[in-house]
């Protein structure tokens, strides 16, 4: 359990100042035929002290002059991928990536981001918090066009603060989609990104880390984010996870600060930091993550949060105690979810995830288009098509597998699809046991190695036991 808050005392004296993926083509000038699948020790620390908080005398709510703060309502959006409206003409180079991608409905991902900030809005939390990948692939022109979007939000009394993903700075896939070809275009740097999200974290941060793209952002007097950059950009963008060396350092100063204070933490990075996904590795847990762990365990966090993964999961370091993750699936895969957590001034927290309505936006916009006023069922309809797709990808792609009949094929890539979709969601375990008595499946085991696919879907039956849409710790 979280340490006891020091109580006003010490409070007052605080100065607030405030998908994982296959490997991606290099960007062509010619036909774009290529098919993206997109992201997917230190020893002990010694004991810490805490001032113990000095004893008041009990007062009834009348003889209470302001009322007790309990704790703060945070959203938590990931991997929204936004790419400027100016970057694609429709056209069959975007429509063909789009489809054989890994389910992200960039088609529409204007009116899912204008969704979001009606939600946000609506729902009125105390912070927003964005965890990486803000845009496709690092463009100037996203990354401009999505901070125009975010100060919507700010206008509206609720705070943004952001991180890169791996996604956002120095990537050589930037690209302009254009008929049937893609160029490639110029995509940010780290001062730029820091430069055009200053507003949303960096200007009222209360500790910058001079090694990376890392903040300490003040939710409230009991509580502070500490926002990693987990990224890799320099000398080039790679997909994995790491943390700096002079970042940890940062991280220990920034812990026993807030230990001192009594403030609790909540570790924000885009990368993982549990092995949340056993097939993909490498690239999505931030490497040598378990230094991360036993420093964040050693001042009592309970909770991490993070993205990159484009699936719901959670899971605790060890069966029965240690720190948790939550993964917050991707903002524009279907059915296009968030995250909403409270979290206790004792450092408990509830967890839950929700849907985007974008039904309800649609109507109450105006919107006549009938995907998205029927956005339920397109969503699922497309993500299950995308799936799909992979997996016909995959019968060309390995010889092993070209020897599959048509109707074998059918059977797997409609249960490979199928699992997908659920695993997405977080909720495999509404359907687990009717897909794996599938022939569909039972050809995946039986006849899919030694393709990554047959061993994801091994990972998603074997993982898909619970729901993992809510968590709640104490």
């Amino acid at each position: 359990m979280k340490k006891k808050i020091v109580l006003a005392a010490v409070l007052t004296a605080i100065c607030i100042f405030a998908g994982c993926s296959f490997k991606e083509p290099e960007p062509e000038s010619t036909t774009a035929e290529s098919t993206v699948p997109a992201e997917t020790t230190t020893e002990e620390t010694t004991a810490k002290e805490t001032t113990e908080p000095p004893s008041q005398e009990e007062t009834t709510p009348e003889e209470t002059s302001e009322p007790e703060i309990s704790g703060s309502r945070i959203i938590i959006a990931t991997d929204m991928h936004y790419l400027a409206r100016e970057l694609t003409d429709f056209q069959s180079s975007f429509t063909n990536r789009v489809e054989h991608e890994d389910g992200k409905v960039m088609q529409y991902v204007w009116e899912i981001t204008d969704a979001f900030i009606y939600e946000v809005k609506k729902e009125n939390p105390d912070l927003v918090i964005l965890s990486g990948d803000l845009t496709y692939n690092g463009e100037w022109e996203s990354h401009i066009e999505f901070a125009e979007k975010l100060e919507e939000i700010e206008e509206a009394g609720i705070p943004v603060i952001v991180i890169p993903g791996n996604h956002d700075i120095n990537n050589r896939y930037a690209v302009r989609f254009s008929g049937d070809s893609v160029q490639g275009i110029e995509s940010i740097e780290a001062e730029d990104f820091e430069d055009i999200y200053q507003n949303f974290g960096y200007n009222e941060a209360v500790s910058r880390d001079s090694a990376s793209l890392s903040y300490v952002y003040q939710v409230n007097d009991y509580t502070r984010a500490l926002m990693l950059d987990s990224c890799q950009y320099y000398p080039r963008n790679l997909v994995g996870g790491m943390i700096k060396n002079d970042t940890y350092d940062w991280i220990e100063e920034q812990m026993e600060e807030a230990w001192n204070l009594g403030m609790n933490v909540i570790p924000v990075a885009h990368h993982n930091l549990l092995d949340e996904s056993e097939v993909y590795l490498e690239d999505c847990t931030i490497e040598h993550s378990e230094q991360l762990i036993d420093q964040l365990e050693s001042w009592e966090v309970p909770l991490f949060l993070s993205g990159h993964l484009h699936v719901q999961h959670h899971m605790r370091s060890g069966e029965d105690s240690g720190i948790y993750e939550i993964v917050t699936s991707s903002l524009t895969t279907p059915p296009c979810q968030y995250g909403i957590l409270d979290y206790g001034d004792d450092g408990s927290f509830q967890y839950h995830t929700k849907a985007l309505d974008m039904e309800g936006w649609a109507k109450q916009a105006g919107v006549t288009n009938k995907e998205l006023l029927n956005f339920n069922e397109f969503g699922k309809q497309f993500l299950s098509k995308v799936f799909y797709n992979l997996a016909q990808d995959e019968f060309k792609r390995l010889d092993s597998l070209k020897n599959l009949t048509p109707n074998q094929r059918e059977q797997m890539a409609k249960v490979y699809a199928e699992l997908n979709v659920a695993c997405s969601s977080g909720k495999v375990f509404e359907i687990r046991d009717k897909a794996m008595a599938k022939n569909g499946y039972k050809l995946w085991m039986d006849e899919g190695y030694p393709s990554i696919l047959s061993q994801y879907l091994e990972w998603i039956v074997r993982d898909g036991t619970k729901d993992y849409n809510v968590l709640t710790g104490e």
